[in-house]
């Protein structure tokens, strides 16, 4: 173990993709790991950006000092890929070489990247074609990278989103309203599945499980007839009509939605809900909120335990994986099985069936 240890001299870290509570505490955690062993830590800025343009700084005690509960990210985060770099004047450059370059020029043992899905797919480019040591974690709050049953990030996501529908039902339930509380999870339903469940949602709606809008509104009104005036609906911001005249506007994010300068599902829904019900409906879309802030006491130890794993893997040379929480252990799992996979909610999943049980309408019958 100290031989290995000793072979230990630099490494890199970086974080990419959106920006996710938890990241500052998982670069916290690798560092102090590893910091005390006389390590040299190079946090490079921007995510691969900083790596290709040879940006960064080094991390001391004394900058990973106070880090668990601090929201963002030190390093700061972009979704720039290292074979796709945008360069002036428009365009795109493979940087890859720069990148393998940056690696070589600092003599680093390893790179440890923070990030999605996204982030997976550009560290094994960075493994397979620069020949880099690399080692991943999961970040996303919509808690769909493969191989992991859980992302950092997710937990704190969840809460702000259910806080929000629990501060929404005092709105729906004083004006008789229908309150549609747009979730982020452009692929898939985690986030708005277990916020609407936590926070007593009437209806959910699912990328996993296209809905009818007849559906939905037939729900509702039966909730009239047993006097309840009000409802609230929980949509993830990928869910989408199972009408065919419908599937093309609802595959799109709001955001791609805005720029073709069309309405997001969440608004046709509340108006077509609206029109049927007679029910005053009003859409509140959570957006970055669920990014922003600081993590929960729950994802500051998960981003504890993904950290210093990462570190272990480091010590011991387990290189080309991403740590993954699996039961109550974080083992290391090879990056090729997890690239291009999405970790979406199984349709017969037991969060399902507890949402159905409890009469919670999915929008498929």
């Amino acid at each position: 173990m100290n031989k290995k240890r000793a072979a230990i001299q630099s490494i890199g870290i970086l974080t990419s993709g959106g920006d996710c509570p938890g990241l500052n505490a998982v670069i916290r955690a690798v560092g102090k790991s590893i910091a005390t062993q006389g390590v040299e830590i190079f946090g490079f800025l921007e995510g691969f950006t900083g790596l290709v343009e040879n940006r960064y700084i080094k991390l001391d005690a004394s900058q990973l000092s106070g880090l668990l509960t601090v929201g963002g990210t030190i390093l700061r985060t972009s979704r720039n890929k290292p074979n796709k770099m945008p360069i002036p004047g428009g365009g795109f450059r493979d940087m890859t070489g720069a990148a393998v370059e940056a690696y070589r020029r600092l003599k680093l043992d390893c790179l440890i990247c923070l990030g999605g899905g996204g982030t997976q797919k550009n560290a094994y480019h960075l493994m397979k074609e620069g020949g880099l040591n690399i080692i991943t974690c999961p970040k996303t709050i919509d808690n769909d990278v493969y191989g992991t049953d859980v992302c950092f990030g997710f937990d704190t996501g969840m809460t702000i989103a259910t806080e929000a529908i629990d501060r929404l039902h005092t709105t729906a339930s004083s004006h008789h309203r229908v309150m549609v509380v747009d979730i982020m999870g452009n692929r898939s339903g985690w986030l708005a599945l277990s916020a609407g469940v936590a926070g007593g949602a009437d209806v959910i709606l699912i990328p996993e499980i296209p809905y009818h809008m007849d559906v939905i509104a037939k729900s509702l009104i039966e909730r009239m007839r047993r006097g309840k005036m009000f409802s609230i609906v929980a949509i993830a911001e990928g869910a989408h009509p199972a009408e065919k005249t419908e599937k093309k506007s609802g595959k799109e994010s709001p955001k791609q939605l805005k720029r073709r300068g069309k309405e997001p599902v969440s608004a046709i829904l509340a108006a077509h809900l609206e029109r049927v019900t007679g029910l005053e409906t009003r859409v509140t879309s959570l957006g970055h909120l669920q990014r922003g802030g600081i993590p929960t006491p729950t994802d500051r130890v998960l981003c504890t335990q993904f950290g210093t794993k990462a570190a272990e893997l480091a010590w011991e040379r387990q290189f080309g994986v991403m740590v993954a929480k699996r039961g109550q252990e974080f083992l290391p799992v090879p990056l090729k099985d997890i690239v291009g996979k999405k970790r979406v909610v199984p349709l017969d999943h037991s969060l399902v069936k507890a949402a159905r049980s409890v009469n919670t309408c999915l929008g498929d019958r």
